[in-house]
Order: C-alpha cells, then sequence, then structure tokens
C-alpha cells in the first residue's frame, strides 16, 4: 500500500543533491554512539563484523539490526543516527557489516553484492537463538535495504523479523545503475566507483584477483564494474545475471512480515519508474512516499543551526508500533 509520508525538509533544503551530500560531508550533526565489536564466524569460513551499541539495555528488550548500504559501515552517519535512536529508546542494536565492509578485513576472495541474504540469515538464525524471546527488528539502506527485503520476500512468513524497514531502496539494479549514470547523479558514481575500486586494491593484487584486475581498475560505471567484478566474484555470469536475481522488486509480493519502505521521488540515485504499484506489494507492505528527501537524507529542520535527521525517529516509531 503507498501512503505519502509526513516528511517536510529544512527550510531551503528541498533540493535532492542537498539532502543527498550534507550527510555525505558531514555538515549535519550526528552521534557517534559507542560500540563493541563481535566476529562471527560463518558456515563457509568467513567471518561478518557486528558493531554492537555498547550501552546497557534491559534483557528482554527488542533487537535492532541495522544493514548499510554501498560501501558502508557502522561509521556512516545515518548507521549512528539510528544505533544512537535505539539506544534512546532502550533497545540492543547493531550493525551488521557486509564481508569486507569497514575495517574488517573478511578471509574469503569475495565481498558482497546487492542481494546477499545468506549472511542476513545466518545472523539472524544467530540472534533469534541468544534472543528467543525478544522482538527482533531490521533496518536496512540502500543495498542492505535490498538485501533485508530480498531476504523477506524469500522468507515470508518464516523471517526470523518482527517487523522491518528499509530506506532508499534500489527496487530495481539495472534502472538504479542507468539512474547513477546521468547528470549530476555521475558525481555520487564516481565517488562510490573510487570508494570500491580502493576497496579491491586492499583486499587484491593483480596476480591473485579472481577477476581481470586491470580491466576492473578501468572501469568507470556501475554497470561496468557489476560485469566485471561484482558478478564473477559472486557466482553471477554477468552482470545482467546479477541484476535480474537481486533485484528486490520481483520479491516484494512475498513478504510476510510488517514492512515499511520508506523512499522519495526525488532520489538521485534512482528514477520514478522504478517505484514499484500497490499490486506488486504483499498486504504485510507499506510504501510511504515522500516528494524531497533525496537518497538516504530526509534532513529536517527550522534553520542551517537546527539540522536533523527525520529517518531515525520515523524507522524508531514504525518499528515501535509492533513491539
Amino acid at each position: 500500500m503507498q501512503v505519502t509520508s509526513g516528511f517536510r525538509p529544512a527550510r531551503g533544503l528541498s533540493n535532492r543533491h542537498l539532502q543527498t551530500l550534507l550527510p555525505a560531508f558531514g555538515l549535519v550533526a550526528t552521534p557517534r554512539p559507542p560500540t563493541r565489536r563481535e566476529v562471527l564466524s560463518l558456515p563457509d569460513g568467513d567471518t561478518l563484523a557486528l558493531d554492537w551499541l555498547d550501552k546497557p539495555a534491559d534483557a528482554d528488550a527488542p533487537v535492532l539490526v541495522v544493514l548499510h548500504g554501498l560501501e558502508g559501515s557502522s561509521d556512516s552517519s545515518y548507521a549512528r543516527g539510528l544505533l544512537h535512536a535505539a539506544g534512546q529508546n532502550g533497545w540492543h542494536a547493531l550493525v551488521m557489516h557486509f564481508r569486507d565492509c569497514g575495517d574488517h578485513r573478511n578471509r574469503l576472495q569475495r565481498r558482497y553484492h546487492a542481494g546477499e541474504t545468506g549472511d542476513i540469515e545466518y545472523c539472524f538464525d544467530i540472534l533469534r537463538e541468544r534472543f528467543a524471546t525478544n522482538r527482533l527488528f531490521a533496518a536496512g539502506f540502500s543495498l542492505g535495504g535490498n538485501a533485508l527485503l530480498k531476504y523477506l520476500g524469500e522468507r515470508g512468513v518464516l523471517a526470523h523479523t518482527n517487523a522491518a524497514v528499509a530506506v532508499s531502496v534500489p527496487f530495481e539494479l539495472q534502472k538504479a545503475s542507468d539512474a547513477i549514470s546521468t547528470g549530476f547523479s555521475k558525481v555520487y558514481q564516481w565517488h562510490l566507483m573510487r570508494n570500491m575500486k580502493r576497496a579491491l586494491r586492499r583486499k587484491f593484487a593483480p596476480h591473485n584477483a579472481p577477476f581481470d584486475y586491470s580491466a576492473a581498475m578501468r572501469t568507470v560505471t556501475f554497470e561496468q564494474f557489476d560485469d566485471m567484478v561484482t558478478a564473477p566474484l559472486h557466482g553471477f555470469s554477468g552482470k545482467d545475471h546479477y541484476y535480474q536475481s537481486c533485484s528486490c522488486r520481483q520479491f516484494l509480493a512475498d513478504i510476510g512480515v510488517p514492512t515499511l519502505i520508506v523512499h522519495a521521488v526525488d532520489d538521485p540515485f534512482m528514477s520514478e519508474d522504478m517505484i514499484p504499484t500497490d499490486a506488486e506489494m504483499s498486504d504485510h507492505v507499506t510504501l510511504e512516499l515522500s516528494t524531497h528527501g533525496g537518497h538516504v537524507g530526509f534532513i529536517e529542520g527550522d534553520s542551517p543551526r537546527r539540522l536533523g535527521f527525520w529517518l531515525p525517529r520515523r524507522i524508531i516509531s514504525a518499528l515501535e508500533s509492533h513491539s
């Protein structure tokens, strides 16, 4: 079901690029809550880093799992803000890093991708064993939101989450790749490509990379990178196979737990024709659309000196209604 969002952008910040860029440059104050690291061993011999909010919570308080976006981490402003809000609400909370993200290096010759749901499921399984009677919530941003929605659709009513929120989701990966290759959005693509190549150089060398290392370093678009690196690293025949298999839009009809999707129509990483219709979503899904907000922006405030993020409050409120 589509509904209209209550978000109102800060005065003078209705522009989608300002909404997107200000958080990236740290121009909106964001709390930095204390965290503690847990390294989770995976069945295939690899590892995941979990950064837990290091703040006391009642034993029976809800547990919130935060899934970051492309090349994100627990240090991303949206993750820090949500961890802080969860702590203020007395919840347990953690950021699950995708493989090789943040400052944790995984062991295997692979990284992560937008459709990686096996690690999410394993993490949720572990948490369900530890917190058998607690409410288990999840919130995913951008790529993490795509992976979360795909997981929820795959598992249906058997998903281990009691409720979920996904923000600024690339519902169709091919169209998202096209959108970020157009106009000013190329700036975001350049920035993210630089980060992805830096991560490749940190993990692989020309002599041991399971892909054409030199060609990978010459890529300039997401499409090229996903075809040259993401697909072969993770068992896809190419970027088309990857995009078709992992886009979450096709999984929305099978979601079986209460799920809120928060999306801005002006998101510069997307195009409007990516937004799913009511007919494509299960009765458990609510798509909250805002005219403004950019990509994981949603900055509110009544003056330049009083800017803040609307998302943490909205996410906590949505999940709290299922506590």
